[in-house]
């Protein structure tokens, strides 16, 4: 069963603390409901109070929950501190808001012949990446090279041909050019099994494969088998390198159509950067549902970045709906802490 904790007003008015309904509550508005949530920095359901991340200390091995100060609120960041007080903690396991199960936690081997593919790979540091949210104190998930997390037994992701949402607010300036700093559908056996088998938020400057306009970085999708910026394999000119410390990224795709947008996620609108066909041998999609962050299909875990918080629905969103989602995330004030 899916679990819609607000369906109160969705009028995006300001408050103390973030805005009347989350980005979940936003999407279920638009009939593409939250499949899978997942944020260290904030609910993104108004009414949730459940947990958002655990937290693993290095000096005795105990875990702890960090939940939002309030409901729909910011993380409760001294909670974190208090219990991390003296020693080192990493982010053990950060979980689905939505109500499915689909929590992600350290990613096991895959096919990828790289730094982890002996074992699984590493867990981010619970303080790598401090942050605020309308002036409060929160921390995001620093991916470093070898750091990866998935869930490859899900529920409600599209597989096949299905329509699907995905968002992602990340660091706009954390990057690098190996695959693959990713969120979003992935292969359930942690190995390449061809193109189509995934649809995921890709960021960085990688020219292996697509690149956009400029030296990058570019919001492109990680289909498998390539980096795409566009209907065609290398280079689209429409999908611009990005500059803002904060980025909203966004790809969707449903049968033979595919979309990426993306915008500041601390000023303005979104911008939509490609719309129409699936490149030539991605029509039908053949996604399996896993859920990866921070590394690619095969856990490819060279790359690097900073998540903050990120959805994946089930249906292809409206462009309407992405732009009620965008302003929530503007109104959540995204800052850096000093």
């Amino acid at each position: 069963m899916l679990f819609f904790p607000s369906r109160l007003a969705l009028g995006l008015v300001a408050t103390t603390s973030l805005v009347a309904a989350g980005p979940c509550d936003i999407y279920a508005s638009g009939d593409t409901p939250c499949v899978a949530a997942h944020s260290t920095t904030r609910a993104l359901y108004d009414a949730y109070t459940g947990s958002l991340y655990q937290v693993s200390r290095a000096s005795d091995n105990t875990t702890t929950d960090i939940a939002p100060l309030t409901a729909g609120g910011v993380a409760d960041a001294a909670a974190q501190d208090t219990f991390c007080a003296g020693t080192t903690c990493s982010i053990a396991i950060i979980f689905d808001q939505s109500g499915n199960g689909n929590h992600l936690t350290r990613a096991p081997p895959g096919g990828f012949d790289g730094p982890a593919a002996g074992g699984y790979d590493n867990l981010a540091s619970a303080t790598g990446a401090p942050i605020t949210l309308n002036g409060q104190k929160a921390y995001g998930v620093l991916i470093e090279p070898g750091t990866g997390y998935r869930n490859d037994d899900t529920v409600g992701i599209a597989t096949g041909d299905e329509p699907e949402g995905i968002y992602e607010v990340l660091d706009g300036t954390n990057y690098n050019g190996e695959c693959c700093f990713d969120y979003g559908n992935a292969e359930t056996s942690n190995t390449d099994t061809g193109a189509g088998h995934m649809e995921a938020i890709y960021f960085g400057d990688s020219t292996g494969w697509g690149t956009g306009s400029g030296s990058g970085p570019w919001i492109m999708a990680d289909m498998e088998n390539g980096l795409f910026s566009g209907e065609n394999a290398t280079y689209n000119a429409g999908d611009p390198s990005i500059t803002f410390r904060f980025v909203t990224a966004i790809v969707k795709g449903e049968p033979n159509e595919w979309a990426i947008r993306g915008g500041d996620a601390t000023s303005g609108p979104l911008s939509t950067f490609y719309n129409g066909v699936r490149p030539a041998g991605y029509n039908p999609m053949k996604k399996e549902g896993a859920i990866i962050l921070g590394i690619g299909g095969d856990n490819s875990n060279g790359a690097k970045g900073t998540f903050y918080e990120g959805v994946m629905t089930a249906g292809f969103p409206s462009d309407d709906t992405e732009d009620k989602v965008q302003a929530n995330i503007v109104a959540a004030k995204y800052g850096t802490s000093s």
